[in-house]
């Protein structure tokens, strides 16, 4: 089996004709590192080339399928191996956006290797499914959730956007701007009830129910699991997902660069990760604009004062 650093991937022992693509940081509840997004795609390369395989089950090791970016490191200025500026998170002025539309669409390009797959993918979440873990998650064919689980954008209040833009394809429009508009998080019922996941169970019963909806899969020959695939992806490719995508991850950087995200940067960096997000997700106002501009002012004379 190909040996990874965040990923594993194996067929399953006792039924061979699914595949099993693990992300495997469960001390950072599966936070995409650096190397994650590139080895999910050679994961997936992996059981292409096997025609035991019919069909891929993507799933979380530990508490969680995915938490995300791992952010802490990004905002907090660590990361990149620490040698200057990342792509996305970049410090020059004027910042370079297509640097940063480079790295992250090559991440979205890695992430939907899951959705170009000849073979059906099925996205298995427990605990969280948040952030980019929702891109993840998204791009599989199909989303069985824990009742309990959540996924959902919580970036999308400043310092993020989806670069697969995958919320509006998977629920239409007005509850795609819901979620974007607030970065709530929905539970499982409630991504079942809306059409968002297949569908939801107890926690104690995610693992039998989506074994039992992958070996009806994998019964059906690869060819015609393929040319169905082939069918339905092309109807989202003549809405325009490809241009989606490019809006995406163009805004995505934008919003890690302009006012409020340099914002929320700052605060990250000089009262820590938690104190950012805590403000984020608490629905008091993200500062903005010139108020966003002075308190940077204000958080960069508190980091020069600590030398």
């Amino acid at each position: 089996m190909p040996a990874f650093e965040t990923v594993l991937i194996d067929k399953d022992p006792q039924h061979p004709r699914i595949a099993r693509l693990v992300l495997n940081r469960p001390d950072k509840l599966n936070a995409i590192g650096e190397t994650t997004p590139s080895e999910i795609r050679r994961a997936v390369e992996w059981a292409e080339a096997d025609d035991e395989v019919h069909v891929i089950v993507v799933e979380g090791a530990g508490r969680a399928f995915c938490a995300g970016y791992d952010l802490g490191d990004y905002a907090e200025g660590h990361g990149h191996e620490g040698q200057g500026d990342h792509p996305c998170r970049q410090e020059k002025t004027p910042w370079d956006p297509m640097l940063d539309y480079a790295a992250m669409k090559r991440n979205t390009d890695d992430f939907m290797a899951l959705w170009r797959s000849r073979k059906p993918t099925i996205a298995k979440v427990h605990g969280y499914a948040v952030a980019g873990g929702s891109d993840i998650a998204l791009c599989c064919d199909l989303l069985t959730m824990a009742d309990d689980a959540r996924i959902g954008y919580m970036p999308t209040r400043v310092w993020g956007c989806p670069t697969t833009a995958m919320w509006t394809y998977r629920l239409g429009a007005m509850r795609a701007k819901q979620l974007m508009f607030t970065g709530d998080t929905i539970a499982g019922t409630q991504a079942a009830e809306w059409g968002l996941a297949n569908f939801s169970v107890p926690a104690d019963q995610l693992d039998e129910a989506t074994l039992k909806l992958a070996l009806r899969i994998a019964g059906v020959p690869r060819s015609h699991l393929m040319m169905h695939k082939l069918v339905v992806n092309q109807v989202w490719h003549s809405m325009g997902l490809e241009q989606s995508q490019m809006f995406a991850t163009v805004f995505d950087g934008i919003t890690r660069h302009n006012p409020e995200g340099m914002w929320f940067r700052r605060q990250a960096e000089a009262e820590g990760f938690k104190s950012a997000v805590q403000w984020r997700d608490s629905g008091r106002p993200i500062p903005e604009g010139d108020e966003a501009r002075a308190r940077i002012a204000e958080l960069e004379a508190k980091l020069a004062a600590r030398g």
